[in-house]
């Protein structure tokens, strides 16, 4: 048998739990006729009364007792569904590290607000797991360009280059004045406990006389770097996320022209590809493309 039509079903439901067919029919916005002429076109479809019709009104037989909470939980299951379809895509679920999110997106996030307060953006700070995207966690993360193992429907949109160089507290300079090989008399401060920061650029530069495995791990940049402005040893600094320690003078680049990038690529923008082009997330990208991401290219050495 075929399901009998929509409209017949809605008006049974509504005239069985209004116990009558004129709060239904104000209920659906039609006339009583009309709730009543439903009614019965569902009773013929499925060949069984549905209601007991008298002087006083209506009253549920018993095959209308049994349709009736079935339809009622369905219409139930359909409209929060709907609800939280809706409520999804006016959501947009960004992951962001925290040292990124912090020093470089999270200041900047009421202007996206602001230009799209159409969407709700929840922004979490940690870090980017292809995971997420597939238990429906997060519609957008923002990681590095190159990550060996990242699925094949991923999309990848290189944001800024990651670009490092030693920084250090002024008070510092003058031991450094000899060159980069000074560093090797001096405390290393690492971003984290991977130490791949160091090694990147001695390696890059070929300054054989330091060792980059030497020195002090923290567990993010933000905390490397607010030791260097104490004076506790050199950063490996990222030139866009210590931009305001460089600006204020609290850092400084004792070698400015000895600046290189690193395996891992540009910031970038990551994303599942059936979702790159949902209205959400193209605004999203769009926004960081004109904003932010020109405000870190700014800060970048020419």
């Amino acid at each position: 048998m075929r399901l009998p039509p929509l409209n017949a079903l809605r008006a049974f439901e509504a005239a069985a739990r209004h116990e009558g067919f004129i709060a239904a029919a104000d209920e659906l916005f039609v006339t009583r006729g009309a709730i009543s002429r439903q009614v019965k076109i569902l009773e013929d479809h499925i060949g069984v009364q549905l209601f007991h019709r008298n002087a006083r009104g209506v009253e549920l037989t018993a095959a209308g007792q049994r349709l009736y909470p079935v339809l009622t939980g369905a219409f139930a299951m359909m409209q929060r569904e709907v609800e939280r379809i809706a409520a999804d895509a006016a959501e947009l679920r960004v992951i962001c590290p925290p040292t990124l999110s912090i020093r470089w997106l999270l200041p900047q996030l009421e202007q996206f607000r602001a230009a799209h307060p159409e969407i709700k953006l929840q922004l979490t700070t940690d870090f980017y797991s292809s995971k997420g995207f597939r238990g429906a966690e997060y519609d957008l993360g923002i990681s590095v360009e190159n990550r060996a193992g990242r699925p094949p429907d991923i999309e990848v949109l290189p944001l800024f280059e990651m670009v490092l160089a030693p920084a250090c507290a002024p008070s510092l300079l003058p031991a450094l004045e000899a060159g980069p090989e000074a560093l090797a008399g001096q405390r290393l401060l690492h971003e984290s406990p991977r130490r791949f920061d160091w090694p990147t650029w001695v390696q890059h530069f070929g300054v054989e006389q330091v060792d980059p495995a030497s020195g002090e791990a923290f567990p993010n940049l933000d905390m490397a770097t607010r030791a260097a402005v104490m004076g506790a040893g050199v950063v490996m600094a990222d030139l866009v996320l210590c931009q305001e320690e460089l600006a204020r003078g609290d850092l400084v680049l004792p070698f400015p022209e000895m600046t290189c990038g690193t395996p891992d690529g540009a910031y970038a923008l990551i994303g599942e590809r059936q979702k790159w082009h949902d209205p959400k997330v193209a605004a999203f990208r769009d926004w960081l493309l004109s904003g932010p991401c020109m405000a870190a290219l700014s800060a970048l050495p020419e």
